[in-house]
Order: C-alpha cells, then structure tokens, then sequence
C-alpha cells in the first residue's frame, strides 16, 4: 500500500472517524494511518470494564460505561493534541454524548440525573477541545451493521437489537446535519469494501487527500 507523498509542505493534521457500530470506523482507521504514515488511536472497547454488563443490563451500567468512555476519549484528545505529527482517532468523543448517551437516555437506559451529570461535564469539558481538521462520517444501512457485527463475532455484541442499531444511525444523521466545527467527509459503507477491495480503499484515501490539501493556505 503507498504512502502519502502528495501533500506538501509537511502540516500536522487531526482526524476523525466517526459512525454507528459495525461500521468499520477501527478498518479504516487502521488502513488510513497505514497509507498516510499517521498515529492512529483506537476505541478502548477492550478495556471497559463496564461493557459487558452494559449490553447485559444498560438501565443498570449504562452511566458507568459512559462516563468511561468519556474519559478515555477526553484522555485520548489530549494525546492527539499533544502529538508531534498527524493522528487519525476512531471515533469521537463527541459522538459518545451527541449519540450514545443521548439514545441512552432517550430509551430511559439512563436516567435524567445520571444524563444531565453526564452532559454537564462533558459540555465543561468539549468546550476547550479543538476540534478535528477532518471529521470522515461512515454511512450504513442497518442491515450492513448487523452482517458484520455478526462476521466480527464479539461475544458482548451479541445482544445487540436492530432498534437499538436504527435509533443509533437516526442520532448520527441528526448529529452529522448540525455538525459545523470541521469539513466532514461522509463515505456509504454500504457501497464500499475498503477492507478487501483496495480500489475501494484507494477512493477513499484520494477523497482524504483532497479534503485535506484544500485545508492548505492558499488552497
């Protein structure tokens, strides 16, 4: 796979890959940090201690695996201001508030105090956050998120419900629309298998390339 050689002078670049589960935000990030010689930072699924329990009993863990996710993402954001080159992050922390945490407490899983606790810390907190040069918004179809949640076989994932992945992609659509602090680059997962087909992976690494050379002085 080639390495970025187009974009001149040397600039640090911050993006972001944003999308509902399944999707395949950690795939191409891992591909795009690859090609263009970046820092990546994953989502810290792995490491939650609460995740689990969460998709066993969300009224009961859904505040915990939130505000876990929370500091992580914000532990993360420092990370990547703080890094010497360019860096692409697996999902946002905004997402974790303006999609998760909202469909949480919209399906009453969290209640209104532990929601508003939740939200007043993360509006004190993202209000000192820089935003992304570039925010890459991957789209799918329900039906797409279920095929390869399925196909990654995670055993937690497992309980997972097409209401639950609908009203996701509902918020992100609703989140994406009022999105005003960076350019964003939205991709349809449903059309495109950049894991393996590398003329898929090349359109997206040419529309990355373009999106951000116009973000150039004098572009």
């Amino acid at each position: 796979m080639e390495r970025n050689t187009s974009l001149h002078p040397p600039t640090k670049y911050f993006v972001g890959v944003a999308g509902n589960i399944g999707v395949g935000k950690s795939s191409l990030t891992g591909l795009l940090a690859r090609a263009l010689d970046w820092e990546p930072f994953f989502e810290a699924n792995a490491e939650n201690p609460y995740l689990a329990d969460f998709y066993e009993d969300m009224q009961q863990w859904s505040f915990h695996s939130q505000v876990f996710f929370l500091s992580r993402r914000l532990q993360h954001h420092r990370q990547l201001v703080d890094h010497p080159g360019s860096v692409i992050q697996d999902r946002t922390v905004y997402e974790d508030a303006e999609v998760f945490a909202r469909n949480l407490y919209r399906q009453g899983h969290m209640s209104q105090r532990d929601y508003e606790t939740y939200h007043a810390l993360y509006q004190g907190v993202s209000a000192f956050l820089p935003a992304p040069d570039l925010l890459i918004y991957l789209r799918a179809r329900v039906g797409t998120l279920v095929e390869r949640i399925a196909m990654r076989g995670r055993a937690y994932e497992r309980q997972i419900s097409i209401d639950y992945l609908a009203m996701l992609n509902t918020l992100y659509e609703e989140w994406i629309s009022s999105w005003k602090a960076c350019p964003v680059l939205i991709l349809s997962a449903d059309d495109l298998d950049f894991v393996h087909h590398d003329a898929d992976f090349q359109l997206i690494l040419n529309d990355v390339r373009a999106h951000l050379a116009a973000l150039q002085p004098g572009s």
